[in-house]
């Protein structure tokens, strides 16, 4: 399997086969929040170790509902990483990622490898910050059935044990993510992320 390096593969902008694409990881982020840092710095370390990584483009989406092309990647992709920040739950989009996330991880062997960059665990539970607000605010555009889904999805990843990030300075300090191996996805993520720490990935 071969994926194209040094571009992300965004909303729209893929062939018919690289929409059937089976990708090792889905990064999900708020594009504002953490595109000029950690997004970009580990999507292209990835990219250079020859993971195939799925980037969704937010800024390159055309209307507002979840598009066929985008559950594909996230459905064919095997480990999810989801960046949280201040402003993720802001964004409907992301919000509805990561509720397809929960639910694909629910009905298949799927792995979620949370980032909180700036923000806590506490926040995804909607106990404090930015995320009640946020999630308040679509309550009252989007409905409450829709918006107790990605409720439900936020705390459900929060419970996730993943890696906390106070900023982009944190990123070489963090722990190791030899965690990966056991899971045995891909001899590629297996080979280049397996032992190795955000410090080696972000460079």
């Amino acid at each position: 399997m071969e994926c194209p390096k040094g571009k992300s593969l965004p909303l729209g902008g893929e062939s018919s086969s690289s929409s059937r694409r089976d990708y090792e990881v889905f990064l999900s982020f708020r594009g504002p929040d953490t595109r000029l840092t950690i997004t970009d710095s580990l999507y292209a370390a990835m990219i250079r170790a020859g993971i195939c990584v799925f980037k969704d483009d937010e800024e390159l989406r055309v209307g507002e509902e979840i598009g066929g092309e985008l559950l594909r990647a996230i459905s064919n992709s095997k480990i999810y990483i989801p960046i949280f920040s201040k402003d993720y739950a802001s964004s409907k989009w992301c919000l509805r990622e990561v509720a397809y996330m929960v639910e694909c991880r629910k009905r298949e062997e799927k792995v979620i490898l949370p980032i909180f960059y700036g923000v806590d665990a506490s926040d995804l539970k909607l106990r404090t910050g930015s995320y009640g607000k946020a999630l308040r605010k679509h309550k009252r555009q989007s409905g409450e059935d829709t918006t107790k889904q990605w409720e439900e999805a936020l705390r459900e990843v929060a419970r996730i044990k993943g890696w906390n990030l106070k900023d982009y300075g944190c990123v070489a300090r963090t722990e190791t993510i030899g965690l990966v191996r056991p899971l045995g996805y891909g001899a590629s993520f297996d080979s280049h992320i397996a032992h190795q720490n955000f410090a080696d990935l972000t460079i």
